[in-house]
């Protein structure tokens, strides 16, 4: 993993899994209210099925959702 500045975000697409955001951020709902999210860390969910949306709950793993980590290739 390279070093990057405190004050920027990295978003790390996990492979079959969440959105990793670390670094300073600010969650908001699309109305402008702020989530808190109780951490410097958060998964949020890729797969819709999480109950705790947002943020990633670990449902990926039973309902066996794909996804890459590195961006799908030019059609």
């Amino acid at each position: 993993m390279r070093d990057e500045p405190d004050d920027l975000v990295t978003v790390t697409p996990c492979e079959d899994g969440p959105l990793l955001l670390r670094g300073p951020f600010t969650l908001v709902t699309q109305d402008g209210r702020t989530i808190d999210p109780g951490r410097a860390t958060v998964a949020l969910c890729r797969c819709g099925r999480s109950g705790t949306k947002p943020f990633c709950d670990g449902s990926h793993k039973l309902v066996g959702f794909r996804a890459a980590s590195e961006p799908d290739p030019p059609a």
